[in-house]
């Protein structure tokens, strides 16, 4: 832009009479190497009446960590299926006032597709945190297998919610077929004070592919063959309290599951085995344990 003679000189004139600020004098701020005024006040801190009480309440949401006691073994029982519909069991009640008895008790089935696991809940008129249940909340199709790794972070939050809310009986029902996918099941329930309880369904794999055969929501008998290679009977080393064993009317007393089940705790599970399971074990992170 070019300016004329006049106004140049009027510019000029002007700057001349600016004054130069002291480098204390500024209002400005936030520039970089400007000085601060030495007589400029301290800023306002505001004060929040009400933070205590979001700080208590924030402590409340989480409840202490307790620190898990060594399980000593448990006692076992056994059920044999059918079982009659006419009486349902309720489970016992948790003695008020007695400082020994645990904050509560979380169940884990453990077995095939098509073992007895969703008729053992109807027995006993119980409905458990079930990845079906969530697939039908969330998807409204139980078949629907995308999204496993959001069904069973789901489901941890629900049962993590029912142990903050001190609810004293908890049923998970997935596959659960190895101690590896149980883990960690078991470590969240001991870190609340809970004690846990597996529900074994000894059922033989061909009575589990016939009554599979016979849904409507079938799962492949290779996929079955799988699964029962991967299956792992549970053991008292895992941390659980009490072992419940469930055996097909007839199937005979086989050995004790506390006979071979500290032996199968280490048995290795077969590497080339990574199959997905319709009852909910795929789809898990490999850095985290699977739970079905």
């Amino acid at each position: 832009m070019c300016y004329k003679p006049a106004m140049r000189d009027w510019i000029r004139n002007k700057m001349k009479r600016r004054g130069k600020r002291g480098p204390n004098n500024s209002e400005a701020t936030g520039k970089i190497g400007q000085e601060i005024p030495q007589d400029q006040p301290a800023a306002l801190q505001p004060s929040y009446p009400e933070a205590p009480a979001k700080a208590e309440i924030a402590a409340e949401a989480e409840p202490e960590a307790v620190e898990a006691e060594p399980i000593a073994p448990g006692k076992i029982e056994v059920e044999t299926q059918p079982e009659s519909l006419a009486a349902p069991v309720e489970p016992p009640s948790i003695p008020a006032g007695d400082k020994s008895a645990p904050r509560g008790y979380v169940v884990l089935t453990i077995g095939l597709p098509g073992s007895g696991k969703t008729t053992w809940f109807k027995r006993r008129g119980v409905t458990p945190l079930s990845s079906d249940m969530l697939r039908n909340i969330l998807f409204d199709d139980i078949t629907d297998q995308r999204y496993s790794g959001l069904v069973f972070s789901t489901l941890r939050s629900l049962l993590r919610a029912r142990l903050i809310a001190k609810m004293p009986w908890n049923y998970v029902d997935a596959t659960n077929l190895s101690a590896h996918e149980r883990r960690q099941w078991i470590k969240m329930a001991r870190s609340f004070g809970y004690e846990v309880q597996a529900v074994y369904f000894d059922v033989p794999l061909a009575v589990c592919v016939d009554r599979n055969s016979k849904r409507e929501r079938r799962v492949a008998d290779d996929v079955m063959q799988k699964m029962a290679e991967r299956l792992r009977p549970p053991s008292f080393k895992e941390g659980f309290t009490k072992i419940t064993v469930v055996r097909v009317k007839g199937q005979g007393t086989a050995a004790p599951v506390a006979a071979v089940s500290d032996d199968a705790f280490n048995a290795p599970v077969p590497a080339d085995v990574d199959t997905p399971d319709l009852d909910g074990s795929e789809g898990i992170e490999p850095d985290e344990p699977q739970a079905e």
